[in-house]
């Protein structure tokens, strides 16, 4: 408020007068939401990073020696969902900022190096003023849950159940029979076929996720050269 004040008894202005002035804001602008999408991005990595890491040790651990128990892959599913659920908080994040750099790329850059279609700088101007006032999220937690499982994470989780399941029938992998499916699932005091169970419907809730909240067209949806 003092620096308002003090600018304005000099009789100077807060905003851009000229038109020079308005193209040096926007491109500082643009470089501080270039700025923040970069650093969420680098986050979201960081979280894939973690889970692969986490994931190759995991079945190196449980795969090595056949009197490694089983559930240390079912607590590898359960870590690399929690990952999963941090990550897809972060996309959002992401997500907001992204839009606002393809918002200033699409209208006014893209203009600057090759006119085509004439475009009222002031419809994207307030689309963006209005963002800026009132911020929010552009996709749900699920929406975003369901793009990170289908870049990343669906493969790893094929590859934690397949490990799980060579892991619980395969003979040289198990010290009981390998056709005791049921007995070399339990967990503790947990009959294996409440494991059995609970994997099934955790792994067909990510598949119904993924089939749900697939875009099928637009400039930020799966597919397209963004993340």
């Amino acid at each position: 408020m003092l620096i308002e004040k003090g600018v304005a008894g000099q009789g100077a202005s807060i905003f851009p007068a000229t038109s020079a002035e308005l193209v040096s804001t926007v491109a500082h602008y643009y470089r501080g939401e270039m700025s923040r999408m970069i650093s969420w991005r680098d986050r979201i990595d960081r979280t894939t990073n973690w889970a692969i890491t986490m994931v190759a040790g995991m079945l190196s651990l449980s795969l090595s020696a056949r009197d490694a128990h089983h559930g240390v892959l079912l607590f590898a599913i359960l870590i690399v969902f929690l990952l999963l659920t941090i990550e897809s908080r972060r996309y959002r994040f992401f997500h907001v900022y992204r839009g606002r750099v393809r918002l200033i790329e699409r209208n006014y850059y893209a203009r600057i190096f090759a006119a085509q279609e004439p475009v009222d700088p002031a419809l994207w101007m307030a689309q963006l003023a209005e963002d800026l006032r009132f911020p929010r999220f552009t996709i749900s937690l699920n929406q975003a849950m369901a793009r990170r499982l289908r870049r990343n994470y669906g493969w790893i989780f094929l590859i934690l159940l397949f490990a799980w399941l060579l892991k619980t029938t395969s003979a040289r992998l198990q010290p009981s029979a390998a056709s005791e499916i049921l007995h070399n699932a339990a967990v503790g005091s947990v009959p294996g076929a409440v494991v059995i169970v609970c994997l099934t419907a955790f792994y067909s809730w990510l598949l119904y996720l993924m089939l749900s909240h697939r875009e099928a067209e637009g400039e930020l949806a799966y597919g397209e050269v963004h993340v």
